[in-house]
């Protein structure tokens, strides 16, 4: 390989052109769920979108987490439902780089166990995802942020496992949403999912929930209701685009409280009202989310409260093995319950559209993954509890004193690149490389051979997949590109055998200012900010 390059090609497929936020998403593969009696057959068509705010099931748990009840737990655990941890993958980012815990939620609209008769899926469809954010609750257990991901994001799904015990092959510039269709079981596959936002933030995933419509519906219900806000007013057209009429009202402009299936179809609008995407659909689910939110806490809690809520949490949710008792789930709730409602931010990661998708917007995004690694608030704050690691060292994987010892790159392809003027330091590198089971796609020279540190370069959902790689080259710097590739740009660091110190390492681990910028807290005004775009 010779070409000189700084940055790979972007690897491209055809896709057919949809409207962003459009309702039918490819379907791929699936794990094996473990618990409840799950089956799958294929779909040729899905109905209208479905479950997309799912924090309450970290909300329910968080309620779980206010009394010690032991007389529930015999009945909860009857409840839970866990999936098979042998579809998570081999190539982990590392246990422990932030103190803080990160927890993936997912809404499903699954037809079983009841679903389809809240709208959940179609005759024969298979489980989808359309909702997913990434729960990270801070190492000093007094913030919290959940950073939603668009279902259109165009991203790399890793390796998954499928139903009949193989592995698929990563997949690139594909929708993130077809990585819960991963197998195409009714149930979806959750594993698939969780491997998708490790590979993509190169955070580790500690726990995974999915909740599905009824639980959904039976959490609005227990509670009493949830005060929302509509922007205008809303009719059956607008929840249903296929019908011929506009149809009736079944919202009215400004304030107003809903419950289960009100409560679902506030969250699934999307047409109508702004650009009719769904990123603005996000932000009502947001606000709907703070509202909740608002409701268990001023209502306070009993024990004539708490049974009814749990239960309607459990019998509807799906969780990895590390949540699967009453006790581990009261221990999760107990980290959520001292949370201050301003402290409570919510996020969609920096995107942008590309074409009829979303694409991420770096080095925004990236910028924020590495300051929750690093245990840092949107606003700067050190959120650590005194626990966190040095922010540079969060940020820089390769960082000194690592003699890259145990790295295992099996599965990772990477081109290495000379940005030196010393002969032969690519063909060096990428023996290394290989040594240490990564496959080596090619070497030649930088663009610029002035390079005095060490880069490593990803695309679109690589970053664990980088920091894997920054492990051999110590005081190596991440930097994120498009396409789909990992390049290795060798600096004269390598060859002078030098280890910078993580403090020289200058790399920058606040969250870039446009999150903060657009993040909503819990205790936002109800009416503020409730759609994206132009339009309705």
């Amino acid at each position: 390989m010779t070409t000189t390059s700084d940055q790979a090609t972007p690897s491209r497929r055809r896709r057919r052109e949809e409207p962003p936020g459009h309702d039918r998403a490819p379907g791929r593969t699936r794990g094996r769920p473990r618990g409840k009696r799950h089956g799958g057959r294929a779909a040729r068509r899905r109905k209208r979108g479905p479950l997309r705010t799912v924090l309450m099931a970290a909300l329910a748990l968080a309620v779980l987490g206010t009394a010690g009840l032991g007389w529930v737990y015999l009945k909860l655990n009857g409840d839970i439902a866990t999936f098979d941890g042998e579809g998570l993958s081999k190539n982990r980012p590392e246990s422990g780089a932030s103190k803080g815990a990160n927890v993936l939620v997912i809404g499903s609209d699954a037809r079983t166990e009841g679903n389809s008769a809240l709208g959940g899926g179609s005759k024969d469809d298979i489980g989808r995802a359309d909702t997913a954010f990434l729960l990270h609750v801070y190492a000093d257990h007094k913030h919290a942020i959940a950073v939603s991901i668009p279902r259109d994001t165009l991203v790399t799904i890793p390796p998954c496992l499928l139903p009949d015990g193989t592995w698929t092959k990563a997949q690139s510039d594909t929708m993130f949403n077809a990585a819960f269709s991963v197998g195409q079981t009714e149930s979806g596959n959750p594993a698939c999912t969780q491997n998708t936002v490790e590979e993509l933030t190169g955070l580790r995933v500690d726990h995974t929930l999915v909740v599905d419509f009824k639980g959904f519906a039976a959490l609005t219900d227990v509670v009493g209701g949830v005060r929302v806000c509509l922007p205008q007013d809303i009719y059956q057209g607008d929840l249903n685009p296929n019908r011929a009429t506009k149809g009736d009202l079944i919202f009215e402009k400004g304030e107003q409280d809903v419950s289960g299936q009100k409560a679902l179809d506030y969250v699934r609008i999307r047409h109508g009202i702004g650009d009719g995407s769904d990123i603005g659909r996000i932000k009502r689910q947001q606000a709907f989310v703070s509202s909740l939110l608002k409701k268990i806490k001023s209502d306070g809690l009993t024990p004539t409260k708490l049974l009814p809520l749990a239960t309607a949490a459990t019998q509807s949710m799906t969780v990895d093995p590390g949540l699967g008792t009453a006790d581990k789930l009261i221990a999760f709730g107990m980290s959520l319950k001292d949370i201050d409602l301003h402290d409570t931010k919510f996020v969609t990661v920096p995107w942008r559209y590309q074409g009829s998708r979303v694409a991420l917007a770096e080095p925004d995004a990236s910028g924020l993954w590495a300051a929750l690694k690093a245990d840092r608030t949107i606003d700067g704050k050190d959120a650590s509890g005194g626990n966190g690691k040095p922010s540079e060292a969060s940020a820089s994987p390769g960082a000194a004193g690592n003699d890259g010892s145990g790295v295992d790159g099996d599965g990772i392809d990477v081109a290495v690149y000379n940005g030196t003027t010393v002969e032969g330091l690519a063909a060096e590198a990428a023996a290394a490389l290989t040594g240490h089971g990564f496959t080596v796609t090619g070497t030649g020279n930088a663009g610029s051979r002035e390079h005095s540190t060490t880069v490593v370069q990803y695309g679109t959902g690589l970053r664990s997949r980088a920091e894997t790689v920054a492990e051999l080259f110590p005081g190596a710097q991440l930097e994120p590109i498009g396409g789909s590739a990992i390049n290795v740009v060798v600096g004269a660091s390598y060859t002078a055998g030098d280890s910078p110190t993580a403090s020289g390492t200058g790399t920058e681990t606040d969250a870039p200012s446009s999150v903060a910028d657009d993040a909503r807290s819990g205790d936002d005004d109800l009416c503020a900010d409730l759609s994206y775009g132009t339009g309705g």
